[in-house]
């Protein structure tokens, strides 16, 4: 297991920056490692970071402003050479048809839950193994 998982959360909104770090914890769960935050509050920080590189998951905030999480979420599927899972929060629970749309990986409903927040995120930090190993 590595020693920290560098995840990237994306909002326009300090406090939601803010409810996804306390949600998730220091460790989402048991067999993921210790989660480090990096947080951008603009879409040209957030392409800087990924460009950086070692970025094990993103958070979107889909409802950030003035580059929502779900345009973003395609953007950088379609832009980043091995782009990271992406957890997208959307607005309401019909929005789910809109982070398929932007190609997210998960998706969980603002205001953050944080149980559902948590699990949602340590399934991308730690996918499971392919059948037979």
């Amino acid at each position: 297991m590595r020693s920290s998982a560098r995840v990237l959360v994306y909002s326009d909104d300090a406090n939601t920056r803010a409810q996804v770090r306390l949600a998730a914890g220091r460790r989402p769960a048991a067999d993921v490692p210790p989660v480090e935050f990096v947080e951008c509050a603009t879409l040209p920080a957030l392409l800087a970071r990924l460009d950086e590189g070692g970025v094990d998951a993103c958070v979107l905030d889909g409802e950030a402003a003035p580059a929502g999480g779900m345009g973003v979420c395609r953007q950088i599927k379609d832009e980043v050479f091995h782009c990271p899972p992406v957890l997208l929060l959307v607005g309401r629970p019909q929005d789910a048809w809109l982070a398929t749309w932007s190609r997210a990986d998960a998706a969980v409903t603002l205001p953050v839950e944080p149980v559902e927040l948590a699990a949602s995120l340590a399934a991308l930090l730690c996918p499971p193994a392919p059948a037979g190993e």
